[in-house]
């Protein structure tokens, strides 16, 4: 591979890595790697480091984490990479005064099929209303959030039990492939560029996925079987869709569910009843059937299946979820 382009890489998280391992293991020139700067995390408040940045100190890659994307002293140290070409993956909105540096542009690559779930969370979003497709874009940024000129998309449909953790290895590889795609293809300048606005269709509504927030993640049992198991495959591994498990003495025990399943029947008795023989399953009953729980944690013990749980764990059909 050619050392040209001069590419800065900018991510944060272990998706960001991702990617960029795939352009490091396929040769292209990074010269400096944008994240975020360290900050305390935990019960400890112990001094965490973006996964971008661990990955570039193991490969001995230069390394910036300004805290101000406007600061002078940053934009001169970015600028004295003389890099062609800069590439967003997971960062931080960037001002025009960084975006608009290199001479070949900056791109970002998206989890969704713009402009369809613009906004930090399309991973989690997509499962949680259910979709059945997906995919990564790949666009130039422009003064606003996920608004810019596609460059190219790559499509995928999305599994009946897929969860966001699998979901997201999936689109990394894909996307990994879809910014070399597009590295090459603007390096030929062989790409055409397509107005976002060109993809919507009269009388479509644009999803919004905006970051998840913790009462995005406690369970309604109130709401259709699919749409719970949705909303739990959604949710896993991180952050974990959470509810209350109640004793017949009105004792309550915070759960989170990582795995569920659904079989649908229309039910006339109360619901969110807890259904289990004490031993392999454990079910609740929903207005339009049965959601099967297949993977949880409860507080302070680790992530079990449900035989694992039920071991250790003395629940009857006395019980009820909340």
């Amino acid at each position: 591979m050619d050392q040209f382009p001069r590419i800065v890489f900018m991510g944060t998280p272990d998706f960001a890595v991702g990617v960029l391992d795939k352009l490091i293991q396929n040769k292209y020139h990074i010269v400096v790697v944008v994240t975020v700067p360290d900050k305390p995390a935990g019960r400890g408040k112990k001094v965490h480091q973006s996964p971008v940045k661990l990955y570039a100190l193991k490969h001995h890659i230069p390394l910036l984490q300004p805290v101000n994307l406007k600061d002078p002293a940053f934009i001169n140290n970015l600028l004295s990479y003389d890099a062609d070409l800069q590439i967003v993956v997971a960062f931080r909105m960037l001002p025009e005064v960084i975006w608009g540096i290199p001479p070949m542009g900056t791109f970002n690559l998206h989890a969704s099929l713009l402009p369809q779930y613009r906004g930090a969370a399309p991973i989690n979003w997509v499962l949680i209303n259910g979709e059945k497709e997906t995919g990564v874009t790949t666009f130039f940024l422009d003064e606003n959030i996920d608004t810019g000129k596609i460059i190219f998309m790559e499509k995928t449909s999305i599994g009946d039990e897929e969860t966001a953790g699998e979901l997201h290895d999936r689109l990394m590889t894909i996307g990994g492939d879809l910014v070399m795609k597009t590295i090459n293809s603007i390096e030929k300048k062989s790409h055409k560029l397509i107005d976002q606005a060109d993809w919507v269709g009269d009388g479509e509504i644009l999803k919004k996925a905006p970051k998840i927030k913790k009462e995005d993640c406690r369970i309604n049992w109130n709401n259709l079987a699919e749409e719970i198991v949705n909303l739990i495959r959604g949710l896993s591994p991180y952050p974990g869709a959470f509810t209350e498990l109640i004793s017949p003495t009105g004792e309550k025990y915070s759960l989170k569910i990582y795995r569920a399943t659904f079989t649908r029947k229309i039910n006339h008795s109360i619901t969110k009843e807890v259904s289990t023989d004490g031993k392999s399953f454990m079910n609740v009953v929903v207005k339009d059937g049965m959601v099967h729980i297949e993977r949880l944690q409860i507080s302070s013990r680790k992530r079990m299946n449900i035989a694992e749980f039920l071991n250790g764990f003395a629940i009857d059909n006395n019980w009820t979820i909340e």
